[in-house]
């Protein structure tokens, strides 16, 4: 039975997400709501410009939706304990966190659309607003009951103490940032964080958490519904409302399963893109103008090198799949 409400909840939220497609792409292109193709990006990427934006609320609404229906339903048979007001809590503050961040975007994306600056808000507003967003989130863990001790493979439950917080409010923020830069050419963060969400589904199953299952599930169906929409040739893009949301929704699983370091190596894709935007700035200002790579993130450089965005979306899925795999071998043996 618990493993029938994960299939239900990636069902309804692809569901959802794949059909809601049909009225709010439409939607999208009558209000104008078109992405401006930066000029520094590959020459052709100017062909996507107008491309509705925004359309993340696609699998916004979808997870959401799936994951009401399916918790409430399952938190209905199995009756509220302790266990489940304290496993509620923390499954709530991870959606909200994500929702924050998906605000956040949404703001980017609007002031990008209808002031036509491509930049949108500013670094530091991001930064403070993604920083309370986080902040909030991690007190409320606190608040109710969730300790500085975590999981680390091959040391089981290990007491961090202040530093738990500190180093969970810097990697959440940098981590929602990491899969934003993932979202740069058509399918790539909806296919690399179906494998996140389902290898953190298959992590829940280990633990018996059937809640985080089902919000793991969730997000890899609406992951795929979406991927409906912006498979190449894309129809829409998920705009920073879809790519800040995701980015919370995969740290807050990382937190659900008391597990947060199992984000590195699920998350690699990311953290590849991230490490490869500083490393070519730090790279550039050291030598006085010379690149490391040929553009970053590093997407866009296999782009140069001649790859296809297919083709980019298959290995870095793929890259995302054997490391998913990993961290579940990981769990097996090391906790």
């Amino acid at each position: 039975m618990n493993s029938l409400w994960t299939l239900i909840a990636a069902t309804v939220s692809f569901g959802i997400t794949a059909l809601l497609g049909k009225w709010m792409v439409p939607f999208l292109h009558r209000v104008n709501f078109g992405q401006t193709i930066r000029d520094v990006g590959p020459s052709w990427h100017r062909k996507k410009n107008g491309t509705p934006t925004m359309g993340g609320f696609l699998f916004i609404v979808g997870i959401a939706a799936a994951s009401a229906v399916c918790l409430s339903a399952y938190y209905g048979s199995e009756g509220l304990s302790q266990t489940n007001l304290a496993m509620r809590t923390k499954i709530a503050g991870g959606l909200l966190m994500a929702f924050g961040f998906g605000l956040i975007g949404f703001f980017d994306d609007y002031i990008k659309v209808v002031k036509k600056r491509n930049l949108g808000l500013t670094v530091r507003q991001k930064l403070v607003l993604q920083f309370l967003v986080a902040g909030a989130y991690l007190y409320t863990l606190y608040r109710f009951g969730s300790g500085s001790v975590t999981l680390i493979p091959f040391s089981g439950g290990v007491d961090l103490g202040l530093w738990y917080w500190v180093l969970s409010l810097l990697g959440i923020v940098g981590m929602v940032n990491a899969v934003n830069f993932t979202d740069g050419i058509d399918g790539l963060n909806a296919s690399v964080t179906f494998f996140a969400s389902a290898s953190f589904m298959v992590i829940a199953g280990i633990f018996r958490l059937v809640p985080v299952g089902i919000v793991s599930a969730a997000a890899a169906g609406g992951c795929l519904g979406f991927l409906v929409w912006n498979f190449n040739p894309a129809k829409v893009f998920m705009g920073d409302t879809g790519s800040l949301f995701l980015g919370g929704l995969v740290c807050a699983l990382g937190f659900d399963v008391n597990a947060p370091i199992l984000i590195l190596p699920i998350g690699i894709i990311y953290l590849c893109e991230i490490l490869s935007v500083v490393l070519q700035v730090l790279y550039f200002k050291a030598t006085h103008g010379k690149r490391l790579f040929k553009m970053s993130p590093i997407h866009h450089h296999f782009e140069l090198c001649g790859w296809s965005e297919v083709k980019i979306c298959f290995v870095f899925s793929a890259v995302t799949a054997f490391f998913g795999a990993v961290s579940v071998l990981l769990v097996f043996y090391g906790f």
